[in-house]
């Protein structure tokens, strides 16, 4: 997962807890209905089965049929490897390998300054 964002420090000292995804699916031509009824369930699930899930938003662009985005936030770095070892995760990203062209994961820490 890379650095752990627990310890990095920013603006006046203060530690960031907060964890957020971005992540950018680009789906193949014509399927975003079908990955949509993947990811869908996928992110209701995650907000009312993981308390360390604060926030779960599914994404439809209206200027490109073929892309989706996910905005997903988490109360810290334990909140987060939980849903990544989730077997929800797992399950799901198998059921949208045929579908989707590829897919960009964006890692931030919440600036709440």
């Amino acid at each position: 997962m890379g650095a752990s964002y627990q310890s990095i420090k920013y603006g006046r000292g203060e530690k960031v807890t907060k964890i957020a995804l971005v992540v950018d699916f680009d789906i193949c031509a014509g399927k975003r209905e079908k990955f949509l009824e993947v990811i869908r369930p996928h992110a209701t699930g995650t907000k009312a089965d993981e308390e360390g899930c604060l926030q779960f938003d599914v994404l439809i662009p209206e200027d490109n049929e073929n892309k989706v985005l996910l905005v997903e936030m988490y109360k810290d770095v334990a909140a987060l490897e939980t849903h990544v070892a989730s077997m929800r995760l797992k399950d799901t990203r198998v059921a949208y390998a045929d579908i989707i062209e590829s897919r960009t994961i964006t890692k931030t820490r919440v600036d709440d300054s």
